[in-house]
């Protein structure tokens, strides 16, 4: 523990702590702050049961944000107007010396309550820059109020630029840590004829693509099978589809499972077919893994922070079932080839291990709170 910080006090501010990628960073980046003597609160608008949200280490303060039923009204302005004056109480009866949030309107939310609160609010886009602030008001509420925060977070280079230049002078790029469960030595053994992915079934992560182009292997390469670990809305039309191209007997949607590291670990190729993630903590975790990976690649540039085609794995276009067809045919028809893209992507665990990562947050927060003080003294 650093004693230093104990007087210290980080609020994370997000939707809810649902099973996602930006809500188990935020768990994850809170159980390091816990643990670093820091005071740590975690304020959310809903909370859901304990089977569907990430646990908190019992160290963490949780407040909820959401209005009760007695408190809202029939005018969604009003309601507006009082989450906002509740969300600025929360501040002031907390009184942390830096909040983060992310994701969308949550963001405006914090710069705009944390105002006369002395909390510092620190934004971040976790996601795909454009889908996270459509349309034209969006953007300019961004570009109007990002100015306004103690720090600006991405995640991508490419995302800097969708922003104004006022914002992208001021934005960091800060990455996720690596699941400490994905930290262990590559298996080397002999690989299972499986094909993996991870991620939920819905129309953004394109399983119906990978589903065709392994359907269009499916003689080519017929000791192989598919296997996607995740479930959603589209699980009915996966199946229908997969018995539509006489594969139904080789594709498995094995659902939400626990351990995905120990499953995924001896396949011999993962793929990743979105149209747009952030940086995909999926991703992340089959690199490091050591797998042989092919990933589109998405507009946010999350692959590109990650891969280097050729290298470390195969970078494909967005939605291109020729591209991921012949990458697929080049990886299984190619053992060799593949294995020594696995090796260079377990590299990975370095770059992104929880102690090199987590000391950059910290480092940079420490360093607003301690502009903060410094404001404090003038």
């Amino acid at each position: 523990m650093n004693r230093n910080a104990e007087q210290k006090h980080i609020a994370f501010y997000i939707g809810s702590l649902s099973k996602g990628g930006a809500e188990r960073v935020f768990v994850n980046l809170s159980e390091y702050f816990l643990h670093e003597g820091y005071r740590v609160t975690m304020v959310t608008q809903y909370q859901y049961s304990p089977e569907a949200e990430y646990a908190l280490d019992p160290g963490v303060g949780r407040v909820l944000s959401d209005l009760t039923p007695d408190e809202l009204s029939g005018s969604r302005a009003v309601n507006l107007y009082r989450r906002i004056r509740k969300l600025h109480r929360i501040w002031k009866d907390c009184q942390p010396d830096l909040v983060l949030s992310c994701v969308g309107k949550n963001n405006f939310m914090a710069i705009v309550t944390t105002m006369f609160t002395g909390t510092r609010p620190v934004v971040s886009v976790v996601g795909e820059a454009k889908e996270e602030y459509p349309g034209r008001l969006m953007p300019l509420l961004a570009d109007f109020l990002f100015p306004h925060a103690a720090g600006i977070v991405l995640q991508t280079e490419r995302s800097r630029y969708f922003f104004h230049k006022a914002v992208q002078r001021r934005a960091v790029i800060l990455p996720n840590s690596l699941n400490p469960a994905f930290i262990k030595p590559r298996y080397e053994g002999e690989r299972d004829k499986r094909i993996v992915a991870v991620g939920r079934l819905d129309a953004n992560k394109n399983h119906e693509m990978m589903i065709r182009a392994f359907a269009r292997l499916k003689d080519r390469y017929p000791e192989y099978t598919l296997t996607v670990y995740g479930d959603g809305e589209l699980r009915p039309f996966l199946t229908d589809l997969a018995k539509r191209l006489h594969v139904l007997d080789r594709v498995c949607l094995a659902g939400v499972v626990p351990d995905v590291a120990v499953r995924i670990e001896r396949a011999s190729l993962f793929l990743l077919t979105s149209y747009s993630e952030g940086v995909s903590n999926a991703l992340i975790e089959a690199l490091a893994t050591g797998l042989p990976v092919i990933a589109t690649d998405v507009p946010s540039g999350g692959t590109a922070e990650l891969m280097k085609d050729g290298e470390n794995g195969l970078v494909i276009p967005v939605g291109d079932l020729d591209a991921l067809t012949d990458a697929m045919d080049r990886l299984l028809g190619d053992p060799e080839y593949a294995d020594g893209l696995g090796r260079e992507a377990c590299k990975i665990q370095q770059r992104l291990a929880p102690e090199r990562v987590n000391r950059l947050w910290r480092e940079y927060f420490d360093r607003i709170i301690g502009e903060r003080a410094c404001d404090e003294k003038r």
